[in-house]
């Protein structure tokens, strides 16, 4: 039987929406005692201080609990800055019972003062239906109030709306242009996503090495996705010098944060000694590793190495249960391999496998 490989296709575009409390205060230049002071005495902005005190525990006990309080009191004054730390903290179920509609009640109130953090919570409430019904239109509107406020994280969102068609027409340009106003403040998923654009030519003339350049300045800030493609870009010599131990550095780097296409090539330098000495034991390590996360194209090279006994004990019950996994997600190669390893396995050892597959399948997540 031929083992067929892949390799990983980059990454698509991906939104990582996440809600924001305000910015932090400047450590106080008087005593808690004297912010206390203000607080009881019913200064708002001293009871938001005394809030973000008992929430980060500077000057006090951390206290969830009476961080809740202190910014209620200020919300209930029309601090707007207690008003989404109150929303996040509903949002999160910290210091409260969660409750997603009472966010959505203080994340509005701040929003339509005018707050960029609370604006863009609210469109991301929107985006996903939660608090409020889902409703697209509704989730770009709130974006595009933060964004032209110079929200980097709602122009990242908005470059996403706009690259996808959700709530507004498809327009790749002007997904490059809220992607690039984001990347420009140092957005890592937005300098990432930035590089997909110029690597696919989406929105932009395709150019390899401006790929390159803002895959690196997100791949240097930790951004998984950015590490891995700038991985590949090096292993293909696409808009930088051919480094195939350059490569495998910034694989392992995305792998190690659990980046399944990461893990994948990862595995496959390893299983070629591209970049490193072959090792199809540690092939193996890192195809299970993606396969466990449900990354269809890792699942069927497990098979493959089971069927053919590299880097691990020679099994085709597992091959079976692998690539019976893989192509139930759609993996052609795995589907032509599972067929070719069934005219060699007895009726009981696919009867196994195929009970093996089904509760395995159930179990794992789906990724192509």
């Amino acid at each position: 039987m031929k083992t067929v490989l892949q390799r990983a296709l980059l990454v698509l575009l991906v939104a990582f929406p996440i809600g924001s409390r305000a910015a932090e205060v400047p450590a106080p230049t008087v005593s808690t005692a004297a912010v206390r002071a203000k607080a009881e005495a019913g200064d708002a902005s001293a009871q938001f201080s005394l809030g973000f005190m008992y929430e980060d525990g500077k000057g006090v006990p951390k206290d969830e609990a009476e961080a809740v309080k202190w910014y209620r009191k200020a919300a209930d004054q029309g601090s707007a800055s207690a008003q989404i730390n109150l929303g996040f903290r509903y949002a999160n179920g910290q210091g409260v019972t969660k409750d997603e509609s009472e966010a959505v009640k203080w994340y509005r109130k701040a929003a339509d003062q005018g707050n960029a953090s609370a604006q863009f919570n609210l469109g991301f409430m929107y985006e996903d239906g939660k608090g409020v019904p889902k409703d697209e239109a509704e989730a770009v509107k709130w974006y595009r109030k933060a964004a032209d406020q110079g929200s980097a994280s709602a122009q990242f969102h908005l470059g996403f709306i706009y690259a996808n068609g959700q709530g507004v027409p498809k327009d790749e340009v002007e997904a490059v242009k809220w992607y690039r106003k984001a990347a420009d403040q140092g957005n890592a998923p937005a300098q990432s996503n930035l590089g997909v654009m110029y690597d696919k030519g989406q929105g932009v003339t395709k150019d390899d090495a401006e790929a390159v350049k803002w895959y690196r300045k997100a791949a240097d800030q930790g951004n998984a996705p950015a590490q891995s493609n700038l991985g590949f870009m090096s292993a293909e010599g696409k808009g930088v010098t051919k480094d195939e131990t350059e490569a495998v550095k910034w694989y392992r780097k995305a792998a190690d944060q659990g980046y399944a296409s990461a893990q994948f090539n990862l595995g496959n330098m390893y299983l070629h000694g591209r970049g490193v000495t072959k090792d199809e034991a540690e092939a193996v390590k890192w195809y299970r590793k993606a396969a466990d996360q449900g990354y269809a194209s890792a699942q069927s090279n497990l098979g493959a190495m089971y069927a053919e006994g590299r880097g691990l004990v020679k099994d085709p019950v597992q091959a079976h249960v692998w690539f019976n996994i893989a192509g139930a997600s759609g993996d052609e190669n795995a589907r032509k391999n599972l067929s070719l390893l069934e005219n060699g396995m007895t009726p009981e050892q696919k009867a196994e496998a195929t009970k093996l597959a089904r509760e395995l399948f159930e179990r794992l997540p789906r990724k192509k």
